[in-house]
């Protein structure tokens, strides 16, 4: 796949600027901002029309990415991850006090994932670290997986669509949770 550099630099500005974006992920386009900024936050919140209590899930380039919002890995969890990443896995990981409830919602715990999306990963690098992944859909529609039904759902309150391809994966990344060893999702 080609990754059209311009768009790319346009979708991260759009990110530091406070902007909403939808791109695309390893299954279905995801909804995107600045995970450090609250307004965006609540932009991102009111136009999915999801409850801040369910937490966010945040994706990265690598792992150093992650860092701000983590608590530090204990050698056990890093190995774990190092067999699932980069990937289209879902961790929830201890998060660090500082970590905003916006993104956590009722949870002690954050949902990461180190994307293994080219285009993804290229957006994250760019943007210069993690960037909000929550799936580019009002709460309780189905996903959506290309840049015309994102569009068409949401396309008034998003400041920018990064169009690409899915990696055409048929479920959304699985989610594991790192406190109990089980799959959630």
């Amino acid at each position: 796949m080609m990754i059209k550099k311009h768009a790319l630099r346009h979708a991260a500005h759009c990110l530091s600027q406070g902007g909403l974006i939808a791109y695309p992920t390893e299954a279905v386009y995801g909804l995107g901002c600045d995970p450090k900024n609250p307004s965006a936050l609540e932009r991102l919140l009111s136009l999915k029309q999801r409850r801040a209590d369910k937490g966010l899930i945040l994706i990265a380039a690598d792992l150093s990415q992650l860092q701000p919002y983590i608590k530090p890995l204990s050698p056990r969890l890093k190995t774990q991850l190092a067999a699932h990443w980069p990937g289209p896995y879902t961790w929830i990981l201890p998060a660090r006090l500082s970590v905003s409830p916006q993104l956590r919602g009722k949870h002690g715990g954050i949902a990461v994932r180190v994307t293994a999306h080219a285009q993804s990963a290229a957006l994250c690098r760019a943007f210069g670290g993690a960037i909000v992944s929550t799936s580019a859909n009002k709460s309780g529609k189905p996903a959506l997986r290309d840049a015309q039904a994102v569009r068409q759902q949401l396309g008034p309150g998003l400041d920018y669509i990064l169009s690409g391809k899915t990696d055409k994966l048929a479920n959304p990344s699985q989610i594991w949770d790192s406190f109990s060893g089980k799959r959630l999702r």
